[in-house]
């Protein structure tokens, strides 16, 4: 319903301060979003019905600009450092305060949503946001609540999202004029001074991240998705390692491919859409994702359009290469309705590997599993971060998520091991990074193979196979897939030079070994072990 008086009811925006705004657009529908979007000139209409968003000078997280309030009911508990850096309470009301002002006389727009598909651990969220386009990225992001549950709603956390506002970093404490500001005493979240979308999306994330274990909840930067048997199956990895596109298989039923809860209930989705990558998107090899670029509905974010005929160039990274596609998941076929599954029976960590090292497929025993999870190695893909360099880094990002976690590390890897033993669920470290070399020599995993393996682990023929443990990471490498060559298998045998492979696979062991120091006080022995240098 829309609010069309200049201030007929604050609608419990009053509490918040915010007043004399010159218009509030509620929960207006998906086409009333695009006429405000190009009305207002905030987006473009391309051909088959998307609209397109350009960013501007922030096309990815900034992660430095984040800040979480240090207060009395959640300081104990969160991980402080360089990932969550505390501000005080008193920058935060400076800024809203500013934030505040800034709204006056303007035009703002508002989605009440949910968060959580399971209805024992949905989290109301209110998303008020300065554009159109945001607030329809919301509303493709989150569950959309029924008209009887918006008649009742009421928000337990609020986004307030002002890409117009910059803040000073001299007189408000931040770090540039960019700012993500967490207030769990508040229950309220600023963002400002960039219009990259996936903002709102991740700080929803963070806020379930602290909430849920509590309630015995673990939270998972994974997408899953369910076999016809009903077998479901989770795939840990960070962006660019092949969440979304290797769980969006025809094959499956798709639950989510970005955030999950794993309860004693089983898994639910956090969300109600899907935020892809789009970036050379192959038509032939992504066909599910590919669609929904040519759907009414669709927000793309920073994809490279002709002005003149609205033809998208999916290949363009004239913009960024973290070119995005936002869409409700009944955009993807053979959807679960309830956005929920059962106890997982395979979990799946998805690394890209730019060492070309790591084996293409290999099975994790419980320890190994919390080892790889603690560590959570991958090779960022460039444009992801602002600040990010035009080549793949190799780093480590715990929980395969560490910028969205508040708690320690060791507080979402103990549930982790403590779900496994209680479900038996077998674990599997799958490489799409590169192979026959490092970066710039070897080339990408092929996703036809990658595929196959991960086929052939999630139908239970690859734990009958035959494997060997590799030397120097001491994995479990099945020496034989269906529909995949033996030699992929073994990343040594891709290498045309053994003795540089023998090289760069104990510097990554090196790596991994320098990393794990800091999560050593909160494991055992067995679990410091999983990740020991193999080879006499």
């Amino acid at each position: 319903m829309e609010d069309t008086g200049p201030v007929i009811s604050n609608h419990g925006l009053q509490d918040l301060g915010l007043r004399n705004y010159a218009r509030a657009n509620w929960n207006l529908s998906v086409p009333a979003l695009y006429e405000a979007a190009i009305r207002r000139q905030e987006a473009r209409l391309a051909q088959g019905g998307p609209i397109v968003a350009r960013t501007g000078q922030h096309t990815g997280r900034s992660p430095k600009d984040k800040f979480i309030v240090r207060e009395p009911g959640s300081e104990n508990d969160i991980w402080w450092g360089d990932v969550n850096v505390a501000m005080e309470p008193e920058q935060f009301d400076r800024i809203l305060s500013k934030v505040r002002a800034y709204l006056q006389g303007r035009e703002i727009f508002v989605q009440d949503l949910h968060a959580g598909a399971d209805p024992q651990y949905r989290l109301p969220v209110r998303i008020i946001t300065e554009n159109a386009w945001h607030n329809l990225f919301a509303q493709n992001m989150f569950i959309r609540p029924s008209a009887q549950q918006r008649a009742s709603f009421k928000p337990d956390f609020t986004v307030i999202q002002v890409p117009g506002l910059q803040a000073d970093p001299d007189t408000d404490g931040t770090n540039s004029e960019c700012f993500v500001l967490v207030n769990f005493a508040r229950r309220l979240v600023l963002i400002g001074g960039t219009s990259y979308a996936g903002e709102i999306k991740k700080s929803v994330f963070s806020i379930l991240n602290f909430l849920l274990p509590a309630e015995g909840v673990l939270p998972m930067h994974c997408s899953a998705n369910i076999g016809p048997a009903g077998d479901t199956s989770i795939f840990f990895g960070l962006s660019g390692t092949g969440k979304t596109t290797l769980s969006a298989d025809g094959s499956r039923t798709l639950i989510g491919d970005d955030e999950h809860g794993w309860s004693d209930r089983g898994v639910f989705n956090f969300e109600g859409g899907c935020y892809a990558k789009v970036i050379r998107l192959s038509e032939e090899a992504e066909p599910e994702i590919h669609a929904t670029t040519r759907r009414f509905g669709t927000v793309l974010e920073n994809v490279v359009m002709d002005p003149d005929t609205g033809v998208l160039d999916l290949d363009s990274a004239e913009l960024t290469e973290n070119t995005r596609a936002s869409y409700p998941l009944e955009f993807i076929p053979n959807i679960a309705d309830s956005g929920m599954g059962d106890q997982p029976q395979n979990i799946i960590m998805l690394t890209a590997d730019a060492f070309g090292v790591l084996p293409p497929i290999s099975q994790l025993t419980p320890e190994q599993a919390m080892y790889h999870f603690l560590s959570g190695y991958t090779a960022r893909v460039a444009g992801t971060e602002k600040g990010m360099g035009s080549e793949p880094t190799a780093t480590f990002s715990t929980c395969f998520g560490a910028p969205f976690m508040p708690r320690h590390p060791s507080v979402y890897a103990k549930m982790l091991g403590e779900k496994m033993a209680r479900t038996g669920a077998r674990c599997w470290l799958v490489n799409t990074g590169w192979t026959g070399g490092q970066y710039g020599v070897g080339e990408r995993m092929s996703i036809r193979h990658t595929r196959a393996m991960i086929r052939a682990a999630l139908d239970g023929r690859l734990a009958e196979v035959d494997g060997f443990i590799h030397p120097d990471f001491g994995l479990l490498v099945p020496k034989r897939c269906p529909d995949v060559p033996e030699e992929v298998l073994d990343p040594r045998n891709t290498w045309t030079d053994k003795a540089a492979y023998d090289r760069v696979a104990r510097d990554l062991t090196q790596r991994f070994e320098k990393n794990f120091k800091q999560f050593e006080g909160y494991v055992d022995d067995n679990v410091k072990a999983a990740g020991i240098y193999q080879a006499a």
